[in-house]
């Protein structure tokens, strides 16, 4: 379970980059300094009092205060725990980066409870590792109390990016942050653990078990009465109302900062569409043309059985921009904190992964193009998937599709879920990528007009091939989490709006 969960992405990275400032890579191994930092007390009463943050401390040799480097954060994913083996971060040693890896609240070696990115827990606990990393003599500063920093890690070793950022931005204006390379998180917690309010079950279950013993007493009974009830409790709304981009983007807040997003397209946790609500929503228009969006074929990969779905595992993006992920990350920061030529190209567009194998690199990932789809009606609770012909191939398609259309609703909270397809027939067509999403009536309706967000894809469909939109009443990413009632849906005056590419 441990392997499965421990969502961190790899930071190894190739050697042989060059960088404006050579730090002598070292013959051994550099052990860290292990500390441990002070920060805001527990208030949860499972474990109330003092909390210190605990992180290994990574010198590149050659750093001195008269040759002084900058210095990259690094996190771990839910349940797991820091980085302190030597040797882990030697080639952005050899690169010329000091690496500082963090215990966040909860796990490994620091203290209190797991509040999940909040920004007055976790997005203070950010700002304590800065301020001290700010003290070390041998750091590059852009002024006084302020390192130059970036940061690395994904899903959870992504969100401490976004919220302590944010959360310095939310409190004197701006972040010490000058670049950051989050993978595979969120832009809204509770809209990829709940899409409209129906709980992405199977890895709500598996990510509780992961983290049991660091939750916070609210989630613990938030918990039980979701899988009780099949609701997204009001109670975890509110919990994690403010524990991601979306907050302080509807408070007026974004970020003025370079960032590299990579995210899974095939990730049925936090899929594509999240990463694009970040890059579209969460940086300002001069943040986005210095920044880069990836998405490719992996990240939090469940097997996705009912309705059946498929894509090809990879990277190809990375690898048309740098020869591959490891050597992006690392010239993105060379690029942005050492001062070395700006030579990556792409800046300010959308580069996906196909679920063939190839990479589309766009301008824009919103719909573009209108096709007429035939009255259908998906029972709900129970029954078989379905899939209707939006079109033939060859089409090419790149971004974030909707659905339109009148919907009946003829059961109390009737749910049923959307993708879309490829195949050659109804009878062999596989979801894009392995994701669904959900759509929820929470009551009996007549004919009421509705836009169904679909998941963001990127795909081929080939000459011979067909689109279609996939409805099921089940899916097993949603496990339990289906209708509460027998009955339907009915959809009338159906359009389906998507991103094709010319």
């Amino acid at each position: 379970m441990r392997s499965l969960l421990s969502l961190a992405t790899s930071i190894a990275v190739a050697a042989g980059v060059a960088v404006a400032v050579p730090v002598p890579a070292s013959a051994e191994p550099i052990a860290p300094d292990d500390v441990c930092i002070p920060s805001v007390p527990e208030t949860d009463p499972l474990e109330p009092g003092p909390v210190d943050i605990c992180v290994s401390v990574f010198k590149p040799a050659g750093a001195t205060k008269d040759d002084r480097v900058p210095v990259l954060l690094h996190s771990h994913g839910w349940g797991d725990k820091r980085t302190s083996e030597a040797g882990s971060f030697q080639r952005y040693l050899d690169a010329g980066f000091g690496v500082v890896s963090i215990d966040q609240r909860g796990f490994g070696e620091s203290g209190g409870k797991a509040h999940v990115e909040d920004p007055a827990f976790e997005g203070q606990d950010v700002i304590a590792v800065i301020d001290y990393v700010a003290g070390l003599d041998w750091v590059k500063k852009n002024g006084p109390n302020d390192p130059v920093l970036g940061a690395l890690g994904g899903s959870y070793g992504g969100g401490y990016q976004f919220v302590g950022a944010f959360t310095e931005l939310m409190e004197i204006g701006r972040t010490r942050f000058d670049a950051l390379a989050p993978q595979i998180t969120w832009y809204s917690l509770s809209e990829s653990l709940a899409p409209n309010k129906v709980v992405r079950s199977t890895w709500v279950s598996a990510l509780y078990a992961a983290g049991l013993d660091a939750h916070t007493s609210t989630v613990h009974a938030g918990f039980a009465e979701g899988l009780a009830t099949g609701d997204w409790p009001a109670s975890q709304e509110e919990f994690f109302h403010s524990n991601g981009p979306a907050f302080h983007v509807d408070a007026g807040r974004k970020l003025d900062i370079p960032v590299l997003l990579r995210q899974g397209i095939s990730d049925n946790l936090f899929p594509l569409g999240q990463a694009i609500k970040n890059f579209d929503r969460a940086l300002t228009d001069r943040a986005r043309s210095k920044s880069l969006l990836i998405g490719y074929n992996g990240g939090h990969v469940l097997p996705n059985a009912l309705p059946l779905g498929s894509a090809v595992s990879g990277d190809a993006c990375s690898e048309k921009l740098a020869g591959g992920y490891d050597d992006l990350e690392l010239q993105f920061y060379q690029e942005n904190l050492q001062g070395a030529p700006h030579e990556l190209a792409g800046h300010g567009r959308y580069h996906l992964m196909t679920s063939g194998g190839d990479c589309l690199s766009v301008h824009s990932v919103a719909p573009t193009t209108e096709f007429e789809l035939p009255d259908v009606t998906t029972t709900t609770a129970a029954g078989v998937p379905q899939a209707v012909k939006i079109a033939d191939g060859p089409l090419t398609i790149a971004g974030t599709p909707r659905l339109k259309a009148l919907v009946t609703a003829l059961g109390l909270d009737s749910r049923a879920f959307f993708a879309l397809s490829v195949g050659t027939s109804p009878a062999d067509a596989q979801v894009i990528q392995n994701n669904v999403l959900p759509h929820r009536e929470e009551s009996i309706n007549l004919e009421t007009r509705r836009s169904i967000e679909l998941p963001s894809v990127a795909a081929t469909i080939g000459e011979g091939e067909s689109l279609f939109l996939t409805l099921s009443p089940a899916s097993d990413m949603f496990a339990v989490h289906g209708s509460r009632t027998p009955g339907g849906l009915r959809l009338e005056d159906v359009t389906a709006r998507l991103p094709v590419v010319p």
